[in-house]
């Protein structure tokens, strides 16, 4: 069984470049860029104190009381395939109670389900379907069905995939695989090629990288210098998809405090059509997983199809630096034809990757009246 400790940023950091990746919210820099909550570096040892499992632990005040939410964003990095999830977690949240946390929301890296890129297009075809559940998944993972009947009989409380707290993650996401079953063997995984990723896409984005090209947009791998331009066209596209956008000063910690965790963890790309940029984006890197983080787009020139340009790039960026998958972060669950979002599934399901169903987010109350609380503070938001 695991013991726990506190450990040093630089502890965490080491301990994290032997995996093969974890989430870029569970890295050292990550606490860089969520300054405004308290961070906690925690490891489980085993019998001889080596490191076997780590958490950042980010702790958010409750107003005027000196009580916390430990929260744990796609995390612990831990043995999720364990039959014995309270020997890993009972620990640590009898560590989190000592420093005040009245709950504890975690958020395991576990897949639930999968479905394919043309299950989605059905659905969204098929005026009986609305959501993504109806659809039978192509995968479901038993080692996901597990985590969540441990969860359960742990206490712990699945939160909805909606979410209302600020700092929740998506709980579907949609991805590309970077590797394919090796036509010499069904066991082994083999790199995709460029290709094979485009053979993988629709005929409109293969259409419209073609033109991006054609029309001669040219996409390149900016440095801090150019977050200026990243975050005036990202303000600009807030302006047109209403959303609320982050100050740019946000952008420039995340730069530094990720790439100080490792040289070209975040890299900010720019897509420019005859020297006006039409496209930028933020993509995130850990091992072999890639992230696309942010995303901004010029209302005028959409016809060059900078956005497709970009991604396309970054893809090819991933897969050269050994990635497995390239993630496009959030979709929500609709396939209703009707619904506003359902553009942004569609816009990813061009990419020819699939649909993937993570665990989700759970709490654990401590204190039961402060965590109920903390529900009605946030239903009020």
């Amino acid at each position: 069984m695991p013991s726990l400790r506190v450990i040093s940023p630089d502890e965490h950091r080491d301990y994290l470049a032997t995996l093969p990746s974890t989430s870029f919210l569970q890295t050292p820099g990550w606490a860089k860029v969520k300054a405004e909550w308290r961070a906690e570096h925690l490891a489980w040892v085993d019998d001889q104190d080596r490191i076997v499992g780590a958490a950042l632990v980010l702790y958010r005040q409750l107003p005027k009381l000196k009580r916390y939410l430990a929260y744990l964003p796609e995390g612990p990095v831990i043995d999720w395939s364990t039959d014995r999830l309270g020997d890993w977690l009972d620990p640590m949240v009898r560590h989190v109670r000592k420093q005040g946390a009245f709950a504890v929301r975690i958020g395991p890296p576990v897949v639930t389900r999968r479905w394919s890129a043309a299950q989605i297009k059905e659905g969204i075809a098929d005026p009986e379907v609305r959501r993504l559940g109806q659809v039978p998944p192509l995968d479901r993972s038993a080692a996901g069905a597990r985590v969540v009947a441990q969860l359960h009989e742990l206490g712990w409380r699945q939160q909805s995939a909606e979410g209302g707290f600020a700092a929740g993650q998506p709980q579907f996401v949609y991805q590309v695989p970077l590797v394919r079953v090796s036509t010499s063997s069904t066991a082994e995984l083999e790199p995709h090629t460029e290709e094979s990723l485009l053979k993988g896409m629709n005929q409109l984005w293969r259409r419209n990288i073609k033109k991006a090209d054609k029309e001669g947009v040219e996409v390149s791998v900016g440095t801090a210098s150019d977050l200026k331009a990243f975050h005036d066209l990202y303000v600009h596209t807030a302006e047109r998809d209403h959303f609320t956008p982050r100050p740019l000063r946000y952008f420039e910690v995340m730069y530094d405090a990720l790439n100080a965790d490792e040289p070209d963890r975040l890299k900010v790309w720019l897509a420019r059509h005859q020297g006006d940029l039409v496209a930028a984006t933020l993509a995130v890197r850990v091992g072999r997983h890639s992230w696309y983080s942010y995303g901004a787009s010029s209302t005028e020139k959409r016809e060059v199809r900078g956005s497709n340009a970009v991604q396309w790039a970054m893809m090819r960026d991933a897969l050269a630096a050994g990635a497995t998958v390239y993630d496009l972060r959030g979709i929500t669950d609709t396939l209703d034809a009707d619904d506003s979002h359902v553009g942004l599934i569609q816009f990813k399901v061009g990419t020819g990757g699939e649909a993937v169903e993570y665990a989700g987010e759970w709490d654990l109350p401590i204190n039961r009246a402060l965590y109920k609380a903390f529900q009605i503070y946030l239903a009020r938001r």
